[in-house]
């Protein structure tokens, strides 16, 4: 009987960088699907362009590298096509082509590629373009498309609320000292408009008809961060797929979820415990942040436990820069700063030996 000896690991998984690759962004085609209609065909474009600018980069570097006798195609594994596939979901409909295409490039060709490839990248691709061409381009990024799903708007403050997130909304109107009043109440008093069934759902379980339209996609924003619901749907897929697990967007969100209300009352002139937290939940980029970005497997922590950890650290941030920063949205810089401290959390949150067993200490 011969024994055939090679290295570990001896167990190996059915997923292979492929598969993982398009089953996530099979994952985020409901999302994105769902942005295109509410935001039209300028949302459709700025998707395709996004892709095609991200493997169009990833393919000109694979020559260059080629070339050299570094490396071959890496265009079949999916990554770029996924990489551009998150950039364009977290932009406007309303940006400049340009935009992009910037962002996509800098993801693959700085983020991605300048550090060695996929898998040696520190920080999620995506993210890293979103977060550059926020910087560079603010005003253009800030600028929103109400979906058409919503009712007309009407009255005085029509530009702008049709220039600006939920998110953005309450936090100019605060920061101009609309003080002692709910988010929902803000959005009420000032005309934002909502679908005729979240209001009927929202009186049926008493909670804010802006968070019913957040969860299933009724609201101003990026073109695939505004549906919680179907990014939802795609996480718990990822999850059956055994791609992702729970342990960090349950904790981000979660996390999240408490200290807004817990502490975010402050910010209204409300007192303690009593922060609005499904409207809060719902909207920006809170979902597509924590299912489909902090969960990268490459710069997120390897151990359970470590994620955990990570997924509240990721929570902290977003409620941080959110409620006491100048950004209305703070997703990405939160998963940034997280991505910074992955190694240091591998490194001091390491899982038992195997046979390990803790020493007695013996009486004196």
């Amino acid at each position: 009987m011969r024994l055939k000896i090679s290295s570990s690991p001896h167990f190996h998984s059915k997923n292979s960088t492929s598969s993982i690759m398009w089953n996530v962004s099979l994952a985020l085609a409901p999302a994105a699907i769902w942005g295109v209609y509410v935001f039209g065909l300028r949302a459709l474009l700025i998707l395709v362009v996004s892709i095609a600018a991200s493997v169009v980069t990833e393919y000109l570097l694979g020559l260059i590298d080629g070339e050299r006798g570094l490396k071959q195609s890496t265009l079949s594994d999916g990554s770029a096509f996924l990489t551009g596939l998150l950039v364009g979901m977290n932009m406007s409909p309303l940006v400049p082509v340009l935009i992009p295409i910037i962002a996509s490039a800098f993801a693959i060709g700085i983020v991605k590629w300048i550090f060695g490839g996929l898998g040696q990248n520190w920080m999620n691709p995506a993210l890293g373009g979103r977060v550059f061409v926020f910087f560079s381009f603010t005003s253009l990024m800030s600028n929103y498309q109400m979906p058409k799903t919503l009712p007309a708007l009407t009255g005085a403050s029509v530009d702008a609320i049709g220039s600006a997130t939920p998110l953005s909304y309450v936090k100019t109107s605060i920061t101009n000292g609309l003080l002692n009043q709910s988010p929902s109440a803000i959005m009420t008093n000032g005309g934002y408009p909502t679908t005729d069934f979240a209001q009927n759902l929202a009186q049926t379980l008493h909670i804010s008809p802006y968070a019913v339209d957040a969860f299933f996609g009724n609201i101003g924003g990026c073109i695939g961060e505004v549906s919680a619901f179907l990014l939802l749907v795609g996480g718990i897929y990822l999850c059956v797929k055994k791609i992702i697990s729970w342990h960090i967007p349950v904790t981000f969100i979660g996390f999240f979820a408490l200290l807004t209300w817990m502490f975010s009352g402050y910010r209204s002139g409300f007192g303690f415990a009593s922060g609005e937290v499904l409207g809060q939940v719902f909207s920006g980029g809170l979902f597509l942040g924590a299912i489909f970005m902090a969960t990268d497997m490459v710069t997120s922590p390897i151990t359970k436990k470590g994620q955990v950890i990570f997924g509240l650290g990721c929570g902290f941030w977003t409620f941080l820069f959110r409620y006491f920063g100048s950004l209305p949205e703070a997703v990405s810089l939160a998963i940034i700063l997280m991505n910074i401290l992955t190694p240091t959390i591998d490194r001091y949150v390491v899982p038992k030996k195997f046979g390990y067993i803790k020493p007695v200490k013996e009486a004196n």
